[in-house]
């Protein structure tokens, strides 16, 4: 067969299984979308590109997924890899479990990469710096994973998108910025283009085409930086100019740049603009004409277009348009996402100064009649969906978790599938970069496990860092808490009636009754030798009687209220050979129903004293006593303590916790999380690593019995499971932090996992349910 119909047959399957051509009948009429309520996307895999490295992922080496692609058949992923300069190849035959099939070295810097017939076409940067800029086309056989062709780019490039017909392939010259040089702003040469490459025959026959761009954007008109391009079934490109707050049509046939506008700006409100330390979600404020300065953007018709309003300069709009291709906006969804940020969790405050969630990229995709619209959140690091059947009026669908900083989504309706590609990768960090792969199924969503309600003034009750659980008095209730992360720290009350399981109450604690501000006035120095020595009660103490403490544990208390535990910062020494005051103090705080402070217990002096970090990670209250585990051994002790508190005589017996030995290959510590009363005088305890994804070793429940023990005994302690397994199931990294636990009055065990205020990690808040494990 000539290569021209096998490019063509090939462009069908393609256009089949990654388009979805069932969107139009023969005449190009639109078919109309229909909702499908019954169909969900779930995940059911996620790929750790340091896979390709080693299968057992035991490698520092810097890896990452960018921009992902997918062959013809739609059986095998191509993803860009920055830090490595190759493109990585993953066999997703059978989706639910993806095999690393190889990689290729690139000879420079990939940016992007996109399927025409067999070939991966892939974005190479070979610059020198940023003046001197160069670049090339990689053309590379699927199936042998070598290297066909390469065809000569004018300068950087960036995204590439290939025509549904396969006659055109639209590159983007990017010709990036210096962001140190000066103040970072353009104009900086040389000028970003786009170039067309006629696609039809050989590769190397293929010939390119330059489209200048300089002098159509008002800002910056002689330094365009063009960031993405999307192709119609017209062959018309659409180009963002990030920087420029700009966008551009161009016709691939003639070259000619057919229409060009600005992206405009919003009038945001009902947002955060303030980074508060620690973190407070207040939306209450403003921003005027935020230019919207888009990054990726896809067509959802021949008409009509979406944006993802990343911003970099000095805008971002924190949200997505539609826009109309003469340039008017159809839908613009405003603050909606910050604020599904703050419900699902996945809110990050440290960005509420910059640019808040950062829509990074946007994709759309026809499944099974009906019409879908996905954005990628960089900084809450989620795929938000949207179904399109009704035009202008894009209805929420779902949420989906990705890994950080999702870069390239993927839609392949042909098999089903959807592909996000997650480009941060940090193993000391815990972080390490995914290709995450959902299914559209007929099945309930499976992600988020917890949401929240709004408050009543219509904002979303915001939360993260979740740290403890405690059973309510029902089967249907549990409560939780913030730690650290968090000033205004609160108690939050779960439904579990709802699913997905919802936060339906917040409870401020405040020191009302000034029972901590007597407390800090009993210290006149930091020399004080009391059992607070060098801490500064009065740090913990807002102005409007809210306190900023690190609750890591909570238990109902049999007197009314709750019991919470909040760790001490402790003496820092022998971490970067320095030496810290003490910050706080390791604090048993008992409070009422509406969060007020009613009593404090300290431990005693000398053992405050020698804390070196790691302190109270749980409470739980039996038999007239409160039971609090403790992270980590302290002061070269052999193991960690569980401490052990008489509410009536007041005082303190300590017994010994054996922690399992470090088995995680990145190494790390073993410590306690949560400790939960069995009744009996037995104890359900968490103990977990400080590893996570393909490092995890160690998340686990023991059960250990306090009877008879005298203060200084070493307990024993007996598996009640291994989490590994459960926290495996939903597809996607196994979390860090384990840090609550708790059972219901019929015996159910539920586990979640502190996501850090989505600072520096995923976000992801596993909320589950492992069932009545306790028999």
């Amino acid at each position: 067969m000539p290569y021209f119909k096998k490019s063509l047959l090939a462009l069908a399957v393609i256009a089949t299984f990654t388009f979805g051509l069932s969107a139009c009948d023969d005449d190009d009429t639109p078919v109309a979308s229909k909702s499908n309520p019954d169909m969900f996307f779930n995940r059911v895999a996620s790929f750790a590109v340091c896979s390709q490295v080693g299968a057992s992922c035991e490698s520092d080496d810097v890896t990452a997924a960018e921009i992902v692609a997918a062959s013809s058949d739609g059986m095998t992923l191509i993803y860009s890899n920055s830090p490595k300069g190759e493109v990585g190849f993953i066999d997703i035959a059978n989706p639910a479990a993806p095999v690393a099939k190889g990689r290729l070295a690139m000879g420079g810097e990939p940016t992007s990469v996109t399927v025409l017939g067999g070939y991966a076409l892939v974005a190479v940067n070979t610059s020198a710096n940023f003046v001197n800029t160069s670049g090339k086309l990689a053309v590379v056989d699927i199936a042998t994973r070598t290297l066909v062709a390469e065809i000569a780019m004018p300068g950087q490039p960036d995204s590439v998108a290939v025509s549904k017909d396969g006659k055109y392939v639209a590159v983007v010259i990017e010709n990036e910025r210096d962001e140190d040089l000066g103040d970072g702003a353009p104009p900086q040469a040389p000028a970003g283009s786009l170039v067309i490459v006629d696609s039809v025959g050989a590769p190397t026959t293929w010939k390119t085409r330059n489209v200048s761009l300089t002098g159509l954007a008002a800002l910056f008109p002689t330094d365009p930086e063009p960031e993405y391009v999307d192709i119609n079934e017209d062959n018309i490109a659409v180009v963002t100019l990030q920087e420029n707050n700009h966008i551009a049509l161009v016709d691939l046939k003639t070259g000619a740049v057919t229409a060009h506008f600005s992206a405009g700006s919003v009038n945001l409100s009902g947002v955060d603009t303030t980074d508060e330390r620690p973190n407070l979600v207040n939306f209450t404020q403003t921003q005027a004409n935020r230019l919207r300065e888009p990054d990726g953007v896809t067509w959802i018709s021949k008409n009509q277009f979406v944006t993802a309003n990343e911003g970099d300069l000095n805008g971002g709009s924190r949200g997505y348009t539609i826009f109309n291709k003469d340039g008017s906006v159809a839908y613009e969804a405003g603050n909606a996402l910050e604020h599904l940020m703050a419900r699902i969790g996945h809110y990050n405050d440290r960005r509420s100064d910059a640019k808040g969630n950062e829509p990074e990229n946007a994709e759309f995709g026809h499944f099974a009649g009906t019409d879908y619209l996905f954005v990628a959140s960089e900084r809450s690091s989620v795929v938000a969906v949207y179904d399109l059947s009704t035009k202008n009026a894009p209805a929420f669908k779902q949420v989906l978790p990705a890994g950080v900083g999702p870069e390239g989504v993927l839609a392949i309706p042909g098999r089903n599938l959807l592909v996000a590609a997650s480009e941060e990768d940090d193993r000391g960090g815990v972080v390490r970069s995914v290709v995450n792969i959902y299914q559209y199924q007929k099945a309930s969503a499976s992600y988020p496990t917890l949401q929240s309600v709004d408050r009543a003034d219509g904002t979303p009750i915001p939360w993260s860092a979740l740290s403890g659980l405690a059973a309510g008095a029902s089967n249907s209730s549990l409560w939780t808490v913030n730690d650290s992360f968090n000033r205004a720290n609160r108690i939050f009350e779960i439904d579990l009636s709802q699913t997905p399981a919802r936060i339906k109450s917040e409870t401020v604690i405040k020191d009302s009754a000034g029972v901590l501000a007597a407390l800090a006035a009993s210290l006149p120095d930091a020399k004080s030798a009391t059992a607070f020595d060098d801490v500064d009660l009065a740090a913990m103490i807002n102005a409007d009687g809210s306190v900023n403490i690190d609750p890591e544990g909570i238990a109902v208390a049999s007197a009314g209220g709750f019991w919470l535990a909040s760790e001490g910062a402790g003496t820092i020494t022998g971490e970067g050979g320095t030496t810290s005051a003490v910050s706080k103090a390791n604090l048993l705080l008992r409070v009422d129903a509406t969060g007020v402070i009613q009593e404090v217990v300290a431990l005693p002096a000398e053992l405050n004293a020698v804390q070196l970090r790691f302190g109270f990670e749980g409470v739980a209250e039996a038999n007239g006593k409160l039971a609090v585990a403790f992270q980590r051994a302290w002061n070269g002790e052999a193991h960690a303590r569980i401490g052990l508190y008489d509410l009536a005589a007041k005082t303190w017996q300590f017994m010994f916790y054996p922690l399992d030995p470090v088995s995680s290959p990145n190494g790390g510590w073993v410590g306690l999380s949560d400790i939960t009363s069995l009744g009996g005088n037995q104890f359900l305890v968490v103990e977990r690593d400080n590893q996570g994804g393909p490092d995890a070793r160690i998340k686990r429940l023991y059960r250990i019995d306090l009877t008879g023990k005298a203060d200084g005994a070493t307990l024993t302690k007996v598996l009640v499971r291994d989490l590994v397994a459960d926290l495996k199931k939903p597809g996607g990294n196994v979390p860090e932090k384990i840090e609550g636990a708790a059972v219901l009055p019929n015996g159910d065990v539920y586990i979640v996992n502190d996501n850090d205020g989505v600072d520096g990690g995923s976000g992801e808040t596993q909320l589950i349910k492992l069932g009545k494990i306790l028999n």
